[in-house]
């Protein structure tokens, strides 16, 4: 090989090494471009979205979407029951959305009240957040809507015409939300309502003592004295003294009823009384709570304390005998209800005896 040709070679090769630190520098000075993605792009934890088993995930070159930041990101959490509404007592509507909307928006919707003749009814919003069935509330955002109303209750069961008054609120409310609203066939309801009044109507148990003095009568001012020994306090309406439950919100145990003219009396010891009423309304509290044994023991330490007879509501005078009959019916009684999934003072079976 001649001098001249390797001179030539060399000078190539000093050539490309120039034009290579050239490009090199130019691409260092330049803005820096995204290298190709050798691994999945880093999302935030609530867009993240994993592909699943037989699912092929989105080619590792791609470029992610930009997130619109004014669009509302919904987490999907697993749905839980509703505390208000159940299909055992209640009719139910479902009220489906395009897309969630606002609580502000679904409360300015609701009916102005949520009552269909007798029947009291709600409309639940499934919150987006949390999964939870709730009456809707502001700063929440809701999925979807179901509506409940009840089938039966102490007034009977749910009519033709309470059923329609309650589709056309719940259409309204639908309407106004913007979404859709299927309910259940009107006869098929109106045939439920029967059949769940009818089993109501042979469940139902409110057992009540009639407390009559045996000389004097009493007065208002003694009675309260008495009766706060045996823990009643007064109630919300006049006339009523109650043995409250040690859950809060619950119905009382028992509830001690006089004339109610007596109670608004201006005083209290002008007023003469010769009848209290000791009542239990069984369905309304759990039997593990005994409020048989509760009911028959005030009725005896009451007639005791303010010498009374203990009646039946004809004025017949009650015997120990009379107490052992009824419980051995309440026994039944319960049992009936467990097996209907009405258990005496569950949520269900205290709105079905209302």
């Amino acid at each position: 090989m001649t001098l001249t040709v390797m001179l030539a070679i060399l000078g190539g090769l000093v050539l490309a090494a120039v034009i290579a630190h050239g490009a090199w520098t130019a691409r260092r000075a330049g803005p820096r471009k995204p290298l190709p993605q050798a691994v999945e792009p880093q999302l935030d934890a609530q867009q993240r979205v994993e592909p699943g088993l037989g699912e092929l995930a989105p080619a590792a070159t791609a470029t992610a979407p930009a997130l619109d930041e004014t669009l509302p990101v919904v987490n999907r959490q697993p749905r839980k029951p509703s505390a208000r509404i159940d299909a055992l007592i209640d009719a139910i509507a479902t009220i489906n959305l395009d897309q969630p909307i606002s609580g502000e928006l679904a409360l300015s919707q609701l009916p102005p009240s949520r009552r269909a003749g007798t029947k009291p009814f709600h409309i639940e919003g499934l919150n987006a957040e949390s999964g939870d069935w709730e009456l809707p509330v502001p700063g929440q955002r809701y999925g979807e809507f179901q509506a409940g109303v009840q089938m039966a209750n102490r007034s009977g069961a749910l009519n033709e015409i309470e059923y329609s008054e309650f589709v056309q609120k719940v259409q309204a409310f639908a309407e106004g939300v913007g979404a859709l609203a299927q309910f259940p066939d009107m006869l098929d309801v109106v045939a439920r309502a029967r059949e769940l009044d009818q089993f109501a109507s042979e469940h139902d148990a409110q057992l009540a003592v009639v407390l009559r003095p045996r000389a004097a009568a009493w007065t208002l001012g003694y009675v309260l004295q008495m009766a706060a020994k045996q823990g009643f306090v007064p109630g919300a309406m006049p006339g009523r003294l109650v043995l409250a439950a040690a859950e809060e919100g619950a119905p009382p145990i028992l509830s001690l009823s006089f004339e109610s003219q007596a109670a608004l009396a201006e005083n209290p010891q002008a007023s003469s009384l010769r009848e209290l009423s000791l009542a239990l309304d069984v369905p309304q509290t759990p039997e593990a709570l005994e409020p048989f044994a509760a009911w028959q023991e005030s009725a005896r330490a009451l007639a005791r304390d303010i010498e009374a007879d203990i009646c039946d509501d004809r004025g017949q005078i009650l015997n120990l005998h009379a107490f052992a009959a009824i419980d051995q019916s309440l026994a039944q009684l319960y049992r009936a209800l467990s097996a209907r999934d009405l258990a005496a003072g569950s949520l269900a079976a205290r709105r079905l005896f209302s």
